[in-house]
């Protein structure tokens, strides 16, 4: 009688153990895969509603204004950056690419005289171009991405230094390349056109990512790059496209850029190339690739500011907003990291 008793309480068992209902830890490994941009989301707020509490002054739109303006540049970067690091790897010459093209834009307009439109169409040709060689370089020689991209931080910075000969260039007032450096008014919000750019260029990145094959391509390749190739699909161009629709957006940082400095400066942007990485981890994307919402990089990057801006109003040593990005680069990694332990 003892034996068939125990026969069927061993199947009942199974039965609970896989109908058990989910850990609290589970529903939140759930949540946070299915929702990348969640938790720093959730930073943004906190860290908002903190510094408004220790000065007043946060909350005021004209504080607000300049917090969005100081965040265009390394945020229309940071929309790049995601595209590579979606694809599981890294670009560290991408603000090198953004000084370059900025600076052949200005001296084209200001030493050539070339109308504004056409300096540039050709600035955005020679992102997409300093790009494509990156990607080739990857998907062609095999070659890592960080190192490929390390030897083209410098290459790209000589290039840049080499063609500007020490100088900067300063627009004239009106020129077409300063048109992104316009003020928009939205009520007492004081915003530039190049804010409104950056908001455009992650609506189309993040349908592209969300609503088409080429975006959906991205994410398996950056997962599972074999996977991927059996599956058909062509690796190597969805890497190369990658690199390439990257330097769409870096040409567009480097209109803003122009905006926002008056013209073409071979010094300026000296840090975008590890600031828009810290933008990109903060925001929730998986350096491992396959992971990631393009939204949560806007984010991460208003994280970085907010914290700038907040710490300095409130009377802080500025040294602490270092501290806390380099805290929250480690909490993004580590969170990513549990997740995939977790999902393993």
């Amino acid at each position: 009688m003892t034996i068939s008793l125990d026969g069927p309480a061993a199947p009942a068992t199974a039965e609970e153990f896989l109908n058990r209902p989910p850990t609290v830890g589970q529903r939140v490994h759930s949540v946070l895969h299915k929702q990348p941009a969640l938790s720093p989301a959730i930073v943004l707020v906190l860290a908002a509603v903190a510094f408004g509490l220790l000065n007043s002054r946060f909350y005021h739109l004209q504080n607000l204004s300049l917090v969005a303006q100081q965040v265009a540049v390394v945020g229309a970067l940071a929309a790049g950056q995601t595209l590579v690091i979606l694809t599981a790897g890294i670009d560290l010459s991408i603000g090198a690419v953004m000084v370059l093209a900025s600076l052949v834009m200005s001296k084209l307009a200001f030493d050539q005289h070339v109308p504004g439109v056409f300096a540039l169409l050709i600035g955005v040709v020679i992102a997409v171009v300093a790009q494509a060689v990156n990607g080739l370089l990857v998907t062609r020689i095999k070659l890592p991405p960080f190192i490929v991209t390390l030897g083209t931080l410098s290459i790209f910075t000589a290039i840049t230094l080499i063609y500007a000969k020490g100088q900067t260039i300063a627009l004239q007032p009106g020129a077409f390349l300063l048109w992104s450096g316009n003020t928009v008014s939205i009520g007492s919000l004081h915003l530039t056109t190049g804010v409104l750019m950056m908001i455009g260029l992650y609506i189309v990145i993040g349908f592209a990512l969300r609503y088409t094959a080429w975006g959906r391509h991205l994410y398996a390749v950056g997962d599972d790059a074999e996977a991927s190739r059996l599956a058909g699909i062509s690796v190597n161009r969805v890497l190369l496209s990658a690199y390439m629709v990257a330097g769409v957006a870096i040409a567009v940082a480097a209109w803003i850029l122009v905006g926002r400095v008056g013209g073409g400066d071979p010094n300026s942007g000296l840090n975008a190339n590890l600031e828009s990485i810290t933008a990109v981890v903060i925001g929730g994307t998986s350096l491992f690739g396959g992971r990631g919402v393009v939204v949560g990089s806007l984010i991460g990057a208003l994280i970085v500011q907010v914290f700038d801006n907040g710490l300095a109003l409130a009377g802080l040593d500025p040294n602490y907003q270092v501290l806390a990005v380099g805290l929250l680069v480690i909490a993004a990694v580590s969170v990513d990291q549990w997740i995939r332990s977790v999902k393993a």
